[in-house]
């Protein structure tokens, strides 16, 4: 399972390890993902996804999980993410 974070998109770096000698071997920078159940205020329904731990930060600067979702650009999402932000949008809709 790849190591992404659902709501932004976030992915390992890489980089170099540098030995004393100035020796240099390439390394990964792992995210810090963790799984998560978030409630949707909107839908009144739990999620579980996999998030990076400065995304969970930044849905509580934006004042929640469905606004978070509905400033964020579609192409960052993951297709259970999108799924999700279809379903507020549609509740959120007025009926006519």
């Amino acid at each position: 399972m790849s190591r992404v974070c659902d709501l932004t998109g976030k992915r390992y770096m890489s980089g170099n390890n540098v030995s004393h000698a100035n020796n240099r071997t390439r390394r990964r920078f792992n995210i810090n993902l963790r799984t998560v159940s978030i409630q949707s205020e909107t839908l009144k329904k739990k999620f579980n996804m996999k998030i990076a731990a400065s995304t969970m930060r930044t849905i509580e600067k934006h004042g929640g999980f469905d606004k978070f979702i509905m400033k964020t650009c579609d192409t960052k999402l993951s297709e259970n993410a999108l799924k999700i932000k279809s379903k507020i949008k549609k509740a959120l809709s007025p009926v006519k």
